[in-house]
């Protein structure tokens, strides 16, 4: 897969219909951040706070598995997402 491709992907993982299954973006990554924050009391979250989190975990799959195209994808997405919900 090359990197258009996988961009490509990405995009319409993250953009299609995904509001459907999973509510607004914003709106889901701050129920995220809310119940991490919870989970960490001491700690407040913003939903760009999720999107850059969740590429850290994507990132530690790559660690384990860099073959594994998946991780990669879901990368560029969260990225996408991240920008999306920066105010």
């Amino acid at each position: 897969m090359n990197r258009s491709e996988l961009l490509d992907l990405a995009k319409r993982t993250v953009c299609e219909d995904r509001a459907t299954t999973h509510g607004d973006l914003e709106d889901n990554f701050a129920v995220v951040a809310d119940l991490w924050s919870t989970y960490l009391p001491h700690v407040r979250l913003s939903p760009a706070d999720v999107a850059a989190m969740m590429v850290l975990f994507k990132i530690a799959r790559i660690r384990t598995n860099p073959r594994h195209m998946d991780s990669w994808i879901d990368v560029a997405g969260y990225a996408a997402c991240g920008a999306e919900v920066t105010p």
